[in-house]
């Protein structure tokens, strides 16, 4: 890790433009929580679920002919991220937070909400999120998730209250939660595409953590950086695609460990920096 320490102090000295630490976290950051993966080794894209595989319920498409059936089992989703917390590696990035203030960006693909409640402010959630729903035939408003949509098990039917609480107050048609589906495409409103490909561009340094970079939007904030010679740092368990993008690059430090045990030595080199600066 001394190789990262000496990036840190680099990048913190810098005065131009691209001096951000900019943190782009996946679903391994949580995982201490309790919440499994989508694609690891035992993660919920390998082995699926009792009663679904994300590929069969992850679609718009699905949803449209079973927005039911969805629903039933995004409450029970919700009910595993309400009884999860945040875990050491959220609260350490929180307080990373509070030591760079605005050279401190976070650019995730939870939906599950445990970075927001650790206490992170300046965020960037690209895949959505479910304290949020939206028009399932594309009226522009997005609004607060329905208060009276309770958490359910698996085998739990919607009421008649629910149901007419998930249904658009403009035309009437099926709310949805405001997340990114497998078939869907990013864009700026709801995922931030522009603004996190932005903020990449200005990252003096770009640390992957918890994600194999499975989706396109990753990658390619991966990719701007690289163009913009920013350095990245790639910290995961196991080799992924990110490794393969960073095969030959300068600007690259691969580092494999757990997320929860590289931030705490991320912290105290960041808190080291400032306190010598």
């Amino acid at each position: 890790m001394e190789n990262l320490k000496h990036i840190i102090e680099e990048v913190y000295a810098k005065k131009e433009n691209r001096n951000k630490f900019t943190f782009l976290t996946g679903a391994g950051i949580s995982a201490d929580s309790g919440i499994p993966t989508y694609r690891g080794s035992d993660g919920i894209w390998v082995k699926g679920t009792k009663y679904h595989k994300p590929e069969e319920f992850g679609t718009f498409k699905y949803f449209l002919k079973n927005p039911r059936e969805v629903w039933q089992y995004t409450l029970f989703r919700k009910k595993m991220f309400e009884e999860a917390q945040p875990n050491s590696s959220h609260t350490d990035i929180a307080e990373i937070e509070k030591l760079l203030g605005d050279r401190f960006h976070l650019i995730t693909q939870n939906v599950d909400g445990l970075h927001p409640r650790s206490g992170v402010k300046n965020i960037y959630e690209i895949h959505g999120n479910y304290r949020e729903v939206k028009c399932s035939a594309g009226c522009d408003d997005i609004f607060p998730t329905p208060t009276i949509l309770k958490s359910k098990s698996l085998k739990e039917d919607l009421t008649q209250e629910e149901v007419k609480n998930l249904k658009c107050p403009t035309c009437g048609n099926w709310l949805r939660p405001n997340i990114l589906w497998f078939d869907e495409y990013y864009n700026e409103k709801t995922h931030k595409y522009f603004s996190s490909l932005r903020v990449a561009k200005r990252s003096g340094i770009l640390f992957i953590l918890g994600t194999s970079g499975a989706t396109n939007l990753p990658i390619e904030i991966t990719r701007t950086a690289l163009r913009y010679g920013n350095y990245i740092v790639e910290i995961n368990i196991e080799d992924n695609k990110f490794t393969k993008l960073l095969e030959g690059k300068k600007n690259k430090l691969i580092i494999r460990k757990k997320s929860s045990e590289a931030l705490s030595e991320i912290k105290k080199m960041i808190k080291d920096c400032i306190e010598k600066s």
